[in-house]
């Protein structure tokens, strides 16, 4: 499994898991996204006074997929500066930030280096530590003006501080082959009293994908673990994922260990 992309209508069939699972509510705004900097809600709004955490964590979904951060429709072409040589990802995927860039950040130095995903597209290492506003004028020039226009300035804003002070080298806690260097004992707490308010205590309470092909959480922490530990860290873009960017990169990890340790799929 790769792109665990939840647009409305998984959305929705999240929030529905969070009320059968939790009792709780989950309000989501209209198709109106809201760049005033009033408060709408948690998926598509914005905190009055925002934390650097929240930043790196909606920066961060910016970069996952930024037409599903903004609430946007997927774009229905192929990126134009997709490389003509990867036939095999079209369509809106091509868009992505870390399609071309990697869920590492390495791009053709990293995970992007084989698979479908394959560009041949350098990585974004090298922003790290760039003033925003420089990040900002890179996005907007030669390279991606196809996306001047599309993401709205605040929110481009928002994407560079997270290329400039969101990023860290993933290798130490997870590395290609999808070992995570992390302790399940210490992430089973985590998980039992967060994440299993959707997922349920086994992982088996909310279903990714369709009956007939199910996926859990554990099914993508073990098919996708680079990706999982990404949405661990940031959330998941247009959903009401929790990111867990509030803890330590180490404590991530030792969730993602034991999150690789619950079942994949249902006796």
């Amino acid at each position: 499994m790769r792109n665990i992309s939840l647009g409305v209508r998984t959305a929705s069939m999240l929030a529905a898991a969070l009320m059968l699972t939790s009792g709780a509510s989950v309000a989501f705004a209209s198709s109106d996204h809201d760049h005033k900097g009033h408060s709408v809600d948690y998926v598509d709004g914005y905190p009055d006074s925002p934390s650097q955490t929240w930043v790196m964590s909606f920066g961060g979904r910016l970069y996952d997929s930024w037409f599903e951060a903004l609430g946007k429709d997927e774009p229905k072409t192929t990126n134009p500066a997709w490389p003509a040589s990867n036939k095999a990802v079209t369509g809106g995927d091509t868009w992505r930030c870390e399609a071309c860039h990697g869920w590492d950040f390495k791009g053709k130095d990293g995970a992007n280096a084989s698979g479908d995903f394959k560009t041949g597209i350098k990585g974004v290492r090298n922003v790290a530590g760039m003033a925003p506003a420089k990040i900002v004028k890179l996005i907007e020039s030669k390279n991606h003006a196809f996306i001047k226009g599309k993401i709205p300035q605040r929110d481009m804003l928002l994407l560079a501080k997270f290329l400039s002070k969101g990023q860290y080298d993933v290798s130490k806690y997870v590395d290609l082959k999808g070992n995570v260097k992390g302790d399940p004992a210490k992430g089973k707490p985590i998980f039992q009293n967060v994440c299993a308010a959707c997922h349920g205590y086994d992982g088996l309470a909310f279903n990714f994908d369709s009956p007939e092909d199910p996926s859990y959480v554990g099914t993508e922490a073990n098919d996708a673990t680079l990706e999982t530990f990404y949405h661990i860290s940031r959330g998941v873009p247009g959903a009401a994922m929790p990111s867990m960017g509030i803890l330590p990169p180490q404590t991530r990890a030792d969730l993602l260990a034991y999150i690789k340790t619950l079942p994949t799929t249902k006796k």
